[in-house]
């Protein structure tokens, strides 16, 4: 069986450590966990591992995130997979920090990422994994709160909430979406 996981972000060095990027660093914790390279391909950076006998194509869209739905369009069609075989991974707001929520569908929050995909796709019936930011900032400064990097003592346990993240990931893989939700939702 075969898996697309969309880790949601922006390229480019600017955005590399920032709330909003968190879906591209869980991706890249689990191609480097299992010592795969990305490449350069079609609307992204992608990749392929292997886990407990599962396939799961690991992408990053380079179309930034506000036309994501590109590269999950593009990908859904080209390894010929259902939504029901697609986990986004993104960052949210309404989460308190590091705070994970794992859902088979589902509104776009007001998240520009999720908005694209469902406008793209036509649907909201694919799952995504939530990663809390907490939305610790003045009003109308959302954008510069999550286009900045996590805060010192967040980046303190980052790794082992990437790492929690990447785990439900391949949970939604190896458990399918039911199982993952009871085992994810509860921590």
């Amino acid at each position: 069986m075969k898996y697309l996981v969309l880790g949601l972000g922006n390229i480019g060095p600017e955005y590399a450590d920032t709330r909003h990027n968190i879906g591209f660093m869980v991706v890249d914790y689990l191609a480097q966990k299992h010592e795969a390279r990305f490449e350069i391909n079609r609307h992204a950076f992608v990749t392929e591992i292997k886990h407990k006998g599962k396939t799961f194509v690991l992408v990053k869209p380079t179309t930034y995130m506000n036309l994501s739905g590109k590269a999950a369009a593009h990908y859904l069609t080209s390894l010929k997979l259902e939504k029901e075989q697609m986990l986004v991974v993104t960052d949210d707001l309404a989460l308190p920090y590091g705070k994970l929520r794992l859902k088979g569908k589902g509104s776009a929050g007001g998240h520009n990422g999720l908005k694209s995909i469902q406008e793209t796709l036509g649907t909201d019936e694919y799952a995504r994994l939530r990663f809390g930011v907490d939305a610790n900032f003045p009003k109308g400064r959302q954008v510069d709160y999550v286009l900045n990097p996590f805060s010192a003592d967040e980046q303190i346990d980052l790794p082992l909430r990437i790492e929690k993240t990447a785990e439900a990931v391949l949970a939604f893989g190896t458990l399918g979406i039911e199982r993952a939700m009871n085992v994810v939702n509860v921590k």
